[in-house]
């Protein structure tokens, strides 16, 4: 694993992805607005027996060339113009059209390199700067893209996750759900720095590489050491490593997917009920959340949100629904529940997964 370097003291503005670079951008502007210049001194030394030089008569290249651009950037001294009928045509069929294009060139090339990535980047800054309670995905292939579309099927405001992966294209992908995005190594402490990790609601991690994600994961932890990390790790002697790093959830998918095969051996329906636990889309939903004031006192069968309480998170004590410790909850326990989604979308078999994300409990999502 490589050494981290210190965190950076100053935000590291988010930024999208770009299908160009700004060099190759702002290269093919320019090459573009002098070709065009070209053209026209190319024309201006065809046509040269048309124009007039007041100092001292004759008409060289240089003449040629000075002509042009003053003539393209309508600066005009008069020394040099065109007399002939044809040179005049010239001027007012071809060149104006090539100076107006040409001056476009500029002045769209100076709003976009000089004041759009300006607003763009005192924009975005602003809203780095205001982050807090989100949710910081490091990673965007497979797992990490799944995840945050079900995120947002659940209600969360893609506004409120930050992703950041070096690939441009995954990039461009989260920017279309609405995501902010930051290209860079997730393993840097500057660029978890620049997402504000220590002020993240979670951050989950999927790296596509064990040995990255566990990178990830220490310097996550190292500068969040309260914040909730979930990392994917697909190799089992590795999910230790991910625990010591300071991962609070390893999920491995290769084991996920294992106990789904050996369920469905069992029994035809335990795949499709696991299933329907995972996603938002199924006539239940699986969700983990804090004990209300109004449920302190009762038991695990007496949620408001009429859900099947199964489990009690009690400090470091893990209560099942079958202990007698379940029968009486208390302030500041965390429950994990089985809470039904709208009857209608239940009968619907699901079809409408935004109608289910934005009618689920407020604390089921």
């Amino acid at each position: 694993m490589s050494k981290r370097r210190p965190a950076s003291s100053s935000f590291k503005p988010l930024r999208r992805a770009l299908a160009v670079p700004v060099w190759a951008d702002l290269a093919l502007r320019l090459g573009g607005a002098f070709f065009l210049i070209f053209i026209v001194i190319m024309v201006h030394w065809t046509d040269r027996a048309g124009l007039k030089d007041t100092h001292d008569g004759v008409i060289s290249f240089l003449d040629v060339v000075y002509f042009t651009m003053i003539s393209i950037t309508t600066t005009g001294f008069g020394d040099i113009a065109p007399v002939s009928d044809r040179a005049r045509l010239i001027e007012a069929v071809l060149v104006t059209p090539i100076r107006l294009a040409v001056i476009t060139i500029f002045v769209g090339t100076a709003y976009n390199f000089i004041i759009k990535r300006s607003w763009e980047t005192w924009r975005m800054k602003r809203i780095q700067e205001r982050l807090e309670g989100h949710i910081v995905v490091l990673g965007f292939g497979v797992s990490g893209s799944e995840a945050v579309k079900e995120l947002i099927e659940r209600g969360t405001e893609a506004s409120r996750i930050v992703v950041v992966d070096p690939d441009q294209a995954r990039l461009a992908r989260a920017e279309e759900l609405g995501c902010n995005v930051l290209q860079g190594d997730a393993s840097r402490d500057e660029i978890q720095n620049a997402v504000r990790v220590g002020t993240a609601q979670s951050v989950l991690v999927s790296a596509g590489r064990d040995d990255t994600s566990v990178l990830i994961v220490l310097t996550a932890r190292h500068l969040a050491p309260s914040v909730p990390i979930t990392v994917v790790i697909r190799a089992d002697d590795n999910e230790l490593l991910a625990r010591q790093a300071g991962a609070n959830n390893v999920i491995n998918p290769v084991r996920f997917t294992g106990l789904l095969l050996a369920g469905s051996a069992e029994g035809q329906h335990v795949a499709e009920y696991m299933s329907d636990l995972a996603s938002v889309a199924g006539r239940v939903q699986l969700v983990e959340r804090a004990v209300v004031p109004s449920e302190v006192g009762g038991t695990l069968d007496q949620l408001v949100t009429g859900g099947r309480g199964l489990r009690i998170y009690r400090g470091a004590r893990t209560i099942g629904f079958w202990e007698d410790e379940a029968n009486v909850l208390q302030a500041g326990d965390v429950v994990v529940e089985i809470a039904p989604t709208r009857p209608s979308q239940a009968d619907s078999s699901g079809t409408d997964r935004h109608d289910s994300a934005q009618n689920t409990s407020p604390m089921a999502r």
